[in-house]
């Protein structure tokens, strides 16, 4: 019997709800990730891109536990001489929490062209609420 080889125009995909209302941001993040690699699948393989589809609700009432809003810095570089910019995670989850689920999801993802392809099926609100309803997502436990 030989190995199962998926093959990209075979993947079907689906639509997966997360609440993080009162869950750690990373769990969340983690979970999401899982499900854009499409790694919890028996189809799964590293090099076939084979995830499913993820929205993310109530991103602002995700947790930071221990001291991470006051201690955790998010830093860019502009590419300017002395261009490093840092923000805590207080004010980015106060002000952009959309963008602290982003870049905890990123950061779970393999920068290659499948992980990048995989980023593009997150969507990430702040509120309870989604336009995504034709899809009929399927909310997942976490």
């Amino acid at each position: 019997m030989s190995t199962y080889m998926p093959k990209a125009g075979e993947v079907s995909r689906k639509w997966y709800v997360l609440d993080a209302a009162g869950k750690p941001l990373g769990r969340t993040a983690a979970v999401a990730a899982n499900i854009l690699r499409g790694k919890y699948k028996p189809t799964f393989a590293p090099h076939v891109d084979c995830g499913d589809h993820v929205i993310i609700l109530n991103v602002e009432k995700a947790i930071l536990t221990g001291k991470k809003l006051d201690q955790k810095m998010y830093r860019h570089h502009t590419g300017y001489v002395g261009g490093l910019k840092e923000i805590n995670y207080r004010h980015l989850m106060s002000n952009n929490p959309e963008k602290a689920m982003m870049l905890a999801v990123k950061g779970m993802i393999p920068d290659t062209t499948i992980g990048r392809a995989a980023l593009t099926r997150v969507r990430i609100y702040r509120g309870s609420e989604h336009n995504h309803q034709a899809q009929q997502p399927e909310v997942w436990a976490l």
